[in-house]
């Protein structure tokens, strides 16, 4: 006696992704910063880009968040840990109650139980500035620059185009070291 064929209910696995497909970098860089974050005691990175809008403007010049931690197994009564500029601890130390309950505000639950505060150099992302004007630019070049309103992007392409004109043949590429 033959026996029947066997049917499976198994599915045939999916295709895998190629992992050396090229990406968009938008693609990357979310779980680049999201490891980066996390690493040093962020799992929440949209506090360190808006904490001006969590504590205000005159906290923010003065202080930033350096990270979060919390008790083993827990995802509340953390410590937040703040670096603050020159004497302005004492400052922060007597509103620390105000900036937990606006960081748990933004959180939507108590996640920061207290502030542990420690005196460095708060480093604020400047605006960039943009470059002087060069020199000469080259008439031909020039012409096609009149008509950007935006006088920083229309700096830098100045700049650019200046650079380009002021180089005499092929453009030599250095060693990498």
């Amino acid at each position: 006696m033959t026996k029947p064929p066997r049917t499976t209910t198994r599915k045939p696995k999916a295709e895998a992704q190629r992992a050396n497909r090229a990406r968009p970098v938008s693609e990357l860089l979310p779980s680049v910063g999201r490891a980066a974050f996390r690493r040093f005691g962020f799992v929440q990175h949209s506090v360190v880009s808006r904490w001006g809008e969590i504590v205000g403007d005159r906290y923010a010049a003065v202080s930033a968040p350096e990270a979060i931690r919390f008790p083993r197994g827990q995802r509340d009564s953390g410590v937040l840990h703040l670096v603050v500029s020159g004497a302005h601890g004492t400052m922060l130390q007597h509103v620390a109650p105000e900036i937990v309950e606006r960081v748990n505000r933004f959180f939507g639950y108590p996640a920061v139980a207290r502030l542990a505060i420690r005196q460095g150099d708060v480093k604020r992302p400047g605006r960039a500035v943009a470059p002087p004007a060069p020199d000469h630019v080259p008439d031909e070049l020039g012409e096609s620059l009149r008509g950007i309103a935006d006088p920083e992007l229309k700096a830098v392409l100045e700049s650019l185009a200046a650079g380009v004109a002021a180089q005499s043949g092929i453009p030599k590429i250095g060693k990498i070291s």
